[in-house]
């Protein structure tokens, strides 16, 4: 097997991985990694990169280091680092930040895991029970499954980037390809590891059109330009 298929085959199986955990600290995500990798589990490291929207309108974006694995190991890699945060959290001092949390503070962290690191996670629940507010993990369940239902849903329609889309197709811009082709092809990962469309169909629908109609038009407007 030559180097170049083996780049090639890495570049596929990479297609399959999701992000599991963001960072905003590198070398955070670089040691969850190595542990997630020695404990059998193949994963990656990527940079998030800003969205079209930011691009466009020249917004910033805080830049995260992702760590990526294959969806089928989730529920492992979950347990992993939830041991380890178990085995931290009997060291914290009552000084932790956390305990300035309120309880609905500290319930928000439940239902939203995948914004908080593992040890905020396990301590949180730990800090409920303490006050005297044990956590019912059967409710907490079915609030994370209703919000990930809540964030599968396509974002509102973007008639503002429709609009501009064709218009730049239309003038031969590059700039209607690429949003032709964000509106068609864009996906978002849930929190469980799954990917879903980040517009909806009809902006899909209408990407689609913007993107091949900028394809065809960009090389005439050079032809003529240049000719």
């Amino acid at each position: 097997m030559t180097k170049e298929t083996i780049d090639n085959t890495f570049l596929q199986e990479q297609k399959d991985y999701s992000i599991f955990r963001k960072f905003n600290d590198p070398g955070l995500a670089n040691e969850t990694a190595i542990l997630l990798i020695n404990s059998g589990i193949p994963a990656v490291l990527g940079n998030n990169s800003p969205s079209l929207d930011n691009t466009v309108t020249g917004g910033g974006a805080n830049e995260e280091t992702e760590v990526r694995i294959p969806k089928t190991y989730f529920e492992k890699a979950e347990a992993i680092l939830k041991q380890q945060a178990e085995e931290l959290v009997e060291d914290i001092d009552k000084d932790h930040y956390l305990y300035s949390f309120t309880d609905e503070e500290l319930f928000d962290i439940l239902l939203k895991p995948e914004e908080w690191g593992e040890l905020d996670r396990t301590l949180a629940p730990k800090i409920l029970d303490e006050r005297g507010k044990p956590v019912d993990e059967a409710l907490v369940k079915q609030l994370r499954n209703q919000r990930i239902k809540d964030l599968a849903k396509p974002d509102e329609s973007h008639l503002l980037w429709v609009g501009a889309g064709y218009a730049f197709a239309l003038l031969g811009g590059f700039l209607g390809i690429i949003i032709g082709y964000s509106l068609w092809k864009s996906r978002k990962t849930l929190p469980n590891g799954e990917k879903v469309s980040s517009y909806s169909v009809k902006d899909q629908m209408h990407g689609k059109y913007i993107f091949i109609l900028g394809i065809i038009l960009l090389p005439l407007y050079l032809a003529i330009r240049f000719l």
